[in-house]
């Protein structure tokens, strides 16, 4: 295992359209492996392939912050999705940059696993927007495109400041 460097904006990798896995096999694993040590030591929620140069459909997502519980995905794909809800979104390829973006509320996605199995999952609040932002990387999107308006982390922290303030 390795961790490996994450690319930051402005890279033209994160831009392209990645490929489907096809080949189970030590190198996916080895992969596997480093997308998860990459996210645990960058302290993130989520972490695609292309982020780390690779472009393959293969993302992992934590689901289990008290345990650093992590969810491998390869060649994921969103088959159910409800609600709504409007959230705070960063990227480990923007540092510093903050966004409102509106995800659904609910998501179930169908994915491989290390070995080609086949499996379903689900998630909701937080685990439905990592699903949602990952699976986008894997298309060459940014959370920014959806975004209103990006914030600094500067002014993420003076508007959670203020707000403490008037409750």
């Amino acid at each position: 295992m390795a961790i490996r460097t994450i690319l930051i904006e402005g890279d033209p990798v994160l831009n392209k359209k990645c490929h489907p896995v096809t080949r189970f096999d030590e190198k996916l694993s080895d992969l596997l492996d480093d997308l998860k040590e990459t996210l645990a030591d960058a302290n993130g929620m989520g972490l695609a392939a292309p982020q780390v140069g690779i472009l393959r459909r293969a993302v992992v997502v934590l689901v289990d912050p008290e345990t650093g519980g992590m969810l491998e995905l390869v060649n994921p794909e969103i088959v159910d999705q409800r609600g709504e809800q409007d959230g705070l979104e960063g990227c480990l390829s923007l540092p510093g940059k903050w966004a409102y973006i509106k995800r659904p509320d609910w998501v179930k996605v169908r994915a491989q696993d290390r070995t080609g199995q086949w499996f379903e999952a689900e998630g909701a609040g937080i685990t439905a927007r990592c699903f949602c932002h990952e699976l986008a990387h894997l298309d060459g999107h940014l959370y920014t495109e959806l975004a209103d308006r990006v914030y600094t982390t500067e002014e993420i922290d003076a508007m959670l400041a203020e707000e403490e303030d008037e409750g």
